[in-house]
């Protein structure tokens, strides 16, 4: 459990709070590529750690990410002109390029105003799919990083995101929960829950698809530089076993970012604060070779193709308990929990505790470890960064972290399993 006030650490991030300072050193993704489609498109509203601001691409493509309200009046540029390699208030016609710089003012024959006055902005790059901005002070920006999913063509790269009114850490939390995978999505995790037997699902791509139906697997725990590595081991039946044991390796990566395994996927998934109550979920989702995905069956097995619980024109999650998020309890003979979809059983779980669930209650246990795990980092990076220093895992090189799931002898130390392949000469 958390005492009150190091759950308020943990959770509340908007500016001038501990834990918002250590989310700032980062940078985060602040929303998908696909959503400014092309140069001179209309400004995108982004929430992000509580602050509110428009991205917008210029003429030759370059994205912007300015302060939402004109610095002349507060008027939103949201509802403003892109064009000419600007984007212009609508009020008084104030002009701003991506960096901030003012490039015209009609209503103020002042040109010195232009060289002393400036919109607030942050440094923006574009990357897989993604748009990334660093919030942070700027003597400290870290090095760009170069995720794996980025070298891959993004033909071949699933990217999306959905945003749920759910604090941040309680997506994380899940994330960090390997248990539940047997539990909650017993529908992919062990076919045949229906009679107590275990019927493997086959399907090398389904991140809840387990190789046996060992439901409390042994937790081993490893800090890296990024964070940690969290190994769940699990026990094959005894007609397989043959000295070997099944092995799910997910790497928890700072701030919120954690890979989750299928045999034969990468599931990274970037949690990312839009204020203390609502959360933008992102996820690049890829084969180790880089080779073709079917997206639409991905997506069809998280459930993003239900209308009821997802909108694809605004990217959010639709279920509240008026809906009840989604559950047919009439289905629930057949399905375990009556919610079609793996991530929308896991957003049923997270808002179900409310936005912000009280830790002062919880009671933990040893598969909770990770969980814990997770929370110290965060929380101790908080308290290094309020004394000047660094948060964990800011300068690490993520371009060759990944995750496992396999079937492997006992005797193979699952932290070789994840050892970074050698770079290529």
């Amino acid at each position: 459990m958390l005492s009150k006030a190091d759950n308020e650490l943990l959770c509340r991030i908007g500016p001038g709070t501990p834990m918002g300072a250590v989310f700032r050193r980062f940078w985060n993704p602040v929303c998908l590529s696909e959503q400014l489609p092309h140069p001179d498109c209309g400004p995108l509203r982004v929430e992000i750690l509580g602050e509110r601001m428009v991205a917008f691409p210029n003429s030759e493509g370059d994205v912007g990410l300015l302060e939402e309200g004109c610095p002349h009046r507060g008027v939103s540029l949201a509802l403003g002109r892109v064009e000419d390699n600007g984007l212009r208030c609508l009020f008084h016609g104030w002009k701003f390029a991506v960096d901030g710089a003012i490039l015209d003012v009609p209503n103020c024959p002042d040109i010195a105003l232009r060289h002393r006055l400036k919109a607030q902005c942050y440094p923006v790059r574009e990357a897989g799919g993604f748009v990334w901005a660093y919030m942070g002070p700027p003597e400290k920006v870290a090095a760009f990083p170069r995720w794996r999913f980025m070298d891959i063509p993004l033909a071949n790269v699933r990217v999306n995101r959905i945003d749920a009114d759910v604090n941040y850490m309680q997506q994380l939390e899940g994330g960090a929960d390997s248990s539940h995978v047997g539990i909650l999505h017993s529908n992919f995790a062990r076919p045949g829950w229906m009679s107590g037997g275990f019927n493997p699902n086959t399907d090398p791509d389904n991140p809840a698809a387990l190789a046996t139906g060992d439901l409390a697997p042994a937790l081993d725990l490893e800090d890296t530089e990024f964070g940690f590595h969290y190994a769940a081991i699990r026990q094959l039946a005894s007609n397989e076993a043959a000295g070997r044991r099944n092995v799910r390796v997910v790497p928890i990566v700072m701030p919120t970012t954690r890979i989750i395994p299928s045999p034969a996927m990468q599931f990274v998934i970037f949690e990312v604060p839009v204020n203390d109550t609502r959360t933008a979920t992102f996820a690049a989702t890829f084969r180790l070779d880089g080779g073709p995905i079917d997206k639409w069956k991905l997506n069809e097995m998280s459930g993003r193709h239900n209308p009821e619980l997802f909108d694809e024109r605004t990217h959010g999650y639709l279920g509240t308990w008026e809906n009840r998020f989604g559950q047919k309890r009439e289905q629930m003979r057949e399905n375990w929990t009556g919610i079609k979809g793996v991530v929308m059983e896991d957003l049923a779980m997270a808002l179900s505790q409310g936005p912000i669930v009280d830790r002062g209650k919880e009671h933990l246990v040893p598969a909770d470890q990770a969980i814990a795990r997770a929370r110290k980092q965060l929380m101790d990076s908080a308290r290094m960064v309020a004394a000047g220093g660094d948060p964990i895992g800011v300068h690490t090189d993520v371009s060759r972290i990944r995750a496992i799931d396999a079937k492997v002898s006992r005797n193979v130390r699952w932290q070789d399993l994840v050892a970074p392949e050698p770079v290529s000469a």
